[in-house]
């Protein structure tokens, strides 16, 4: 990984650049006029841009970016402002000071929607494996605005800790928090959107095990919730209680904790 400007740079973002190598200990390229194609020839490397409004994580050898972006947590949010109802916020049964992990983080969309129903009183963390990925959606939760300022506070409010899901899971708590999530599958979901198909390359793709749903468990004082396909058999073999949905790709499955 390398780290430059964008095409068009100003003195702030060159210094804003240099810090973000130094932070992610990675290498600082001038952009001088070169193409990002000729930029990660040189490096022969992936590339974080830090642009005037937004980064973007290019793939080497690839001019099509990943960046954050809410995602659907925009109209979601909207939705349940006007009294819509949401099927995550129905299985996870979520409520103002309740204290949410969520073990794939991805671009946050779940996370963002569980900080605005668990509100200021309430704490969300969101554990990523991927440096990089889990860098840019910390910078994006920061800096993103919307029209909405409850919106705005829902994403500062989420803590991004870049780390492995089981071994975090491992050094917590009995019922440290009220809800564990999980979402294995958020890389599909998310590679529809335009934009930010390029996260394929950089999401790491860990399947669920054994352990880490017993950690889960132990660390949940209430429940457990797994978001996964319809037809996924993960559910009957971790024993969740599919809440299924018709015409629906996917369910969310409950373990509640007596």
């Amino acid at each position: 990984m390398i780290v430059t400007t964008a095409g068009r740079t100003t003195e702030e973002m060159i210094e804003r650049a240099r810090q973000m190598a130094e932070y992610l200990q990675v290498p600082y390229l001038p952009r001088e006029k070169k193409s990002i194609k000729q930029i990660q020839q040189q490096a022969d490397s992936d590339c974080l841009v830090v642009g005037k409004e937004r980064l973007e994580l290019f793939e080497k050898n690839s001019s099509q970016p990943f960046f954050f972006h809410p995602n659907s947590a925009m109209f979601r949010i909207k939705r349940l402002i006007s009294g819509d109802g949401d099927p995550f916020a129905h299985a996870a049964k979520l409520t103002k000071g309740m204290k949410v992990l969520d073990c794939t983080l991805g671009l946050a969309s779940d996370a963002i929607v569980a900080s605005y129903l668990v509100g200021r009183e309430g704490m969300v963390t969101g554990i990523e494996g991927q440096k990089y990925l889990a860098y840019v959606v910390q910078e994006g939760l920061k800096t993103w605005e919307s029209s909405l300022q409850s919106i705005n506070e829902a994403m500062n409010r989420v803590s991004v800790i870049h780390t492995n899901a089981r071994d975090y899971l491992k050094n917590q708590g009995d019922s440290s928090v009220d809800c564990v999530y999980f979402d294995p599958m958020f890389e599909e979901t998310i590679l529809e959107s335009d934009g930010i198909k390029a996260l394929g390359h950089f999401a790491i793709h860990d399947n669920l095990t054994d352990e880490m749903i017993t950690e889960a468990i132990r660390v949940a004082k209430y429940r457990v919730v797994l978001k996964d396909q319809y037809k996924s058999l993960r559910f009957e073999k971790y024993g969740f209680h599919v809440m299924r949905r018709k015409t629906a790709k996917f369910h969310f499955g409950v373990i509640e904790k007596n």
